[in-house]
């Protein structure tokens, strides 16, 4: 994945508990992405929630994919 400016996410202790969120709102990164994974549109989380921009969400989830992708698990349990 190419270098991304996350300048939709802010970080900030006072704010759900530093959690990253969306432009200072009180929506977090992770609230976006358990919707979309919950198979709510963009355009559903866009009408319920008018001061979200397309941007956001769509940030959101390239965000979401930087950590994951940068992130690593010791496995825990053998497979079989």
């Amino acid at each position: 994945m190419a270098t991304m400016q996350f300048d939709r996410i802010t970080v900030d202790p006072g704010t759900l508990g530093g959690k990253p969120c969306i432009r200072g709102l009180r929506i977090s990164v992770g609230m976006l992405v358990q919707m979309i994974a919950a198979g709510k549109t963009v355009e559903t989380i866009l009408d319920e929630y008018p001061y979200l921009e397309d941007a956001d969400i769509r940030q959101a989830l390239a965000y979401s994919a930087a950590l994951a992708e940068n992130e690593y698990h010791l496995e825990l349990r053998p497979t079989a």
